[in-house]
């Protein structure tokens, strides 16, 4: 699925999310924020380690420039999979960040531990869930300068 029109040579955006109406509030907010890149999602962290390392038939063209993951999803959840990420050398250094309903200072700490590199609890109210949702992927999209590998086009 796409939030606009995409951008052949941008790196992708992989979001983790098995809710449909966060999803598309997700891409709601990447419409509002200009986001040209085009978005992929799994709904677990089973389909999002899946699409990274091109197995089940799924292959993304290109490393995302971003990873979003829920944490809580069915089968391989997102700490499961923030972990496999954050030690696979091929896909450490993907910008990885974490946008979920738990506030749990228990969860908090372990993604960091892990290696996330954002940590957001979804807010409540639809309208500062997308301002959270614009201001983040300004930041990580437009004012983040990219580690080389994941700039590159293949």
């Amino acid at each position: 699925m796409t939030a606009s029109t995409p951008s052949t040579f941008a790196a992708p955006i992989l979001v983790v999310e098995d809710s449909d109406e966060d999803f598309d509030s997700l891409c709601e907010a990447a419409v509002a924020a200009g986001v040209t890149r085009v978005i992929h999602r799994g709904a677990s962290g089973g389909d999002c380690l899946a699409m990274l390392r091109g197995e089940g038939g799924v292959h993304l063209p290109l490393l995302p420039a971003l990873i979003v993951m829920d944490l809580n999803s069915h089968g391989v959840d997102g700490r499961d999979a923030l972990v496999a990420i954050k030690t696979d050398a091929r896909l450490k250094e993907i910008p990885l960040v974490v946008l979920t309903t738990s506030g749990n200072p228990k969860d908090v700490e372990f993604c960091y531990r892990a290696g996330a590199n954002a940590y957001h609890v979804k807010p409540v109210r639809h309208d500062q869930y997308l301002l959270l949702r614009r201001s983040w992927m300004h930041y990580w999209l437009d004012s983040v300068t990219l580690h080389a590998a994941l700039a590159k086009v293949d």
